[in-house]
């Protein structure tokens, strides 16, 4: 069974289917929406979708504390390269 027929499959269950059954399809769905690779660090590896958020999070909060390189300072460091 190709994707198209168990889409249409899935979809026939889900349009009869009681607030129970569709509570743990959306949780299933959403677990696997979370641990889904939406990119790759420099060194390859894969970065899930939670391991994306929560660097996001480091990142923000490594720039409200001042934690960061301006672009000017940088040149002024690439200079010395």
């Amino acid at each position: 069974m190709g994707a198209l027929e168990l889409r249409e499959s899935v979809l026939e269950y889900i349009n009869m289917a009681d607030e129970r059954l569709l509570k743990v399809v959306k949780a299933v769905i959403e677990s696997y929406q979370e641990e889904e690779i939406v990119a790759f660090s420099v060194e390859g590896k894969p970065i899930t979708r939670n391991e994306y958020k929560a660097q996001l999070a480091d990142a923000k909060l490594e720039i409200e504390r001042g934690e960061y390189t301006s672009q000017e300072d940088l040149e002024k460091e690439s200079e010395n390269w």
